[in-house]
């Protein structure tokens, strides 16, 4: 069971939170590089670990994440003249690059000591890079600052990767504690007659054909980046089908594949109660053709079919942002003909059948949490947890090992060392029962090359 206090240090992100601080040591996928992709175009709002932000690129093409208000009367950047390789407030012209830093404040009289406002001025300019179609943000100290992660998808060329985000109305835990349950796949996701196959894009559907086993047998290695767990089920035939997930803090995931294309999420915090969830596609045999982004966007795996959105925040912060046409709202689209015919939920996309549910667990509104009846963070105190529970027991302990560490002083060694990113998940039907024999086997296949 865990304590009111150790959940709320799990959820928390905010500026000088402990789990804030610790994603503020790793670099965070922050938003899709087409969504700026225009030099001088329109800003983006975001908020990330409850800070407001806008994204731009400006007119050499370089992106950049800086706060949201101009310093000089708090008027929001994202009206303002994205030109001449920075954003000008519309309000009284004071003009930001992409750190941040103020470059012209025209409002000031000749003999005005104008360099010394500009500095004063300064407003926060992360850095950026650009990776795997997303655009990554370092929000943490700058002597601190490490190499990106060396994570195959983003090191392969930009027409090998899809990418996307969207938004999930809960405390980003939740997400991330739904990726590693291994054990809801034989029911949640269950198909009752099989998907579209055709061309072979993603993995859909999560079962192969001839298991007869929904209570999956959970065995966990933990590593210096995170664990490797494998979910091992009874093939009719006889032998185990084995789904191996790879798990990297502080929140990334790998769905279990045996072959390319390969896929995963992340899970990046909003504020508390919303979370941008970034989910990626890609293969380093060879690029996408037109045909099989055609078919992701069309919702046959991942991500769902999305719309651009213009998401208010409780506090009544706008933000840019994606979201699935299948919502709290419209009950995510839920069809019971198509639950008792087509597949176990009813619902048509396997991440919105997830949101389904995430979304509408009971919300613990103590202390800020859940807002205006929007988002929040369960009561795991109230939880009755069971053995194939144990990555989401052994992910709790680590990460509340690394905020409380954060909260002594103690920096989390993870970041410095990006190699250790460059793992593959597993997926195959084989007669080996054995968890440390079948991570023997496939050890080559699981690490992706340097």
């Amino acid at each position: 069971m865990m304590s009111a206090e150790d959940n709320e240090l799990l959820c928390r992100v905010g500026p000088g939170t402990p789990m804030g601080e610790v994603f503020r040591r790793f670099w965070l996928p922050a938003i899709g590089s087409a969504e700026i992709r225009q030099k001088d175009g329109a800003p983006k709002r975001l908020r990330l670990l409850g800070e407001d932000l806008i994204a731009f690129r400006d007119s050499n093409g370089e992106p950049g994440i800086i706060g949201a208000y101009c310093p000089h009367k708090l008027a929001p950047l994202y009206f303002g003249r994205n030109e001449e390789c920075g954003i000008r407030c519309s309000y009284h012209g004071w003009k930001f690059d992409t750190l941040g830093n103020c470059v012209e404040i025209p409002n000031l009289p000749p003999n005005f000591d104008t360099k010394a406002l500009q500095a004063r001025a300064k407003i926060p300019g992360y850095p950026v890079r650009e990776a795997g179609g997303m655009v990554w943000v370092y929000m943490g100290p700058r002597d601190k600052m490490p190499d990106l992660p060396r994570m195959e998808w983003l090191r392969v060329p930009e027409d090998h990767v899809y990418a996307a985000r969207w938004l999930q109305r809960t405390n980003w835990a939740q997400g991330m504690e739904g990726e590693i349950d291994s054990s809801h796949i034989s029911w949640l996701h269950r198909d009752l007659v099989p998907r579209k196959t055709e061309p072979p894009v993603l993995q859909t559907s999560p079962i192969v054909k001839g298991l007869v086993d929904g209570a999956p047998v959970m065995k966990l290695v933990e590593r210096d980046y995170g664990f490797v767990y494998g979910a091992r089920r009874q093939m009719s035939t006889g032998g185990y089908y084995w789904r191996v997930t790879q798990w990297m803090l502080p929140m990334f995931s790998q769905i279990p594949h045996d072959s390319f294309p390969r896929s995963g999420r992340a899970w990046v915090p909003i504020d508390d109660d919303h979370t941008s969830v970034v989910t990626y596609a890609y293969r380093a045999d060879r690029a996408y053709t037109p045909l099989e982004i055609d078919y992701i966007e069309e919702g046959n795996g991942f991500p769902p079919p999305l719309q651009p959105s213009v998401y208010t925040l409780p506090d009544g912060y706008r933000i840019d942002i994606f979201e699935s046409i299948a919502t709290k709202e419209n009950d995510y689209g839920l069809d019971r003909l198509r639950q008792r015919t087509q597949n176990f939920s009813g619902i048509h996309a396997i991440t919105d059948q997830d949101r389904a549910l995430q979304e509408n667990m009971p919300r613990m509104v103590a202390r800020g949490f859940g807002r205006n009846g929007v988002g929040g963070m369960v009561d795991r105190g109230q939880e009755l947890l069971v053995a194939s529970d144990l990555p989401v027991i052994t992910a709790r302990r680590m990460l509340l090992k690394l905020a409380k560490d954060m909260r002594d002083g103690i920096e989390p060694a993870l970041p410095q060392r990006p190699e250790l990113f460059n793992v593959r998940s597993a997926s195959a039907v084989t007669p080996v029962g054995d968890f440390d024999e079948f991570l023997r086997e496939h050890e080559s296949e699981m690490l992706a090359p340097a």
